[in-house]
């Protein structure tokens, strides 16, 4: 087997909204989309996430345990301007931190299963040589 893509859920209600941030704010592009669901890919990665829609109305209490992460030298910085975007929209938008080089961006009204990791590209220098095939 390879490595496909990832799989989070967003609210219904802000599915569109956050698509959109992706898109205009991270270089996202949509690969495919059905009723419920969206494939997107950001140019020079391999790894696609695929959104589906959703109706429920509990969020996962553990959820900053399940991110999806991205690299940056200024990562505070990044998720800061990624929470005004959507604070700017309507959208509650938070900024935490795991500790000083790993933060996270919560939308609860929006992400059911999953914050918005940001952390210092160091952090994922793992001393691992992996050949692909």
């Amino acid at each position: 087997m390879k490595f496909n893509h990832v799989a989070n859920r967003l609210d219904a209600r802000h599915f569109e909204t956050v698509v959109e941030m992706l898109q205009s704010q991270l270089g996202f592009v949509e690969l495919r989309r059905t009723e419920r669901s969206i494939w997107l890919r950001q140019p020079g990665t391999n790894v696609d996430l695929q959104f589906s829609r959703s109706d429920t109305a509990n969020r996962d209490e553990d959820k900053r345990r399940s991110q999806v992460s991205f690299l940056s030298d200024t990562p505070e910085a990044a998720l800061q301007d990624l929470a005004a975007w959507a604070q700017a929209r309507g959208l509650d938008a938070t900024v935490g931190s795991y500790s000083d080089r790993e933060f996270f961006l919560d939308a609860p009204a929006a992400f059911v299963d999953f914050v918005i990791e940001a952390m210092r590209p160091e952090l994922a220098e793992y001393g691992v040589d992996v050949q692909l095939a």
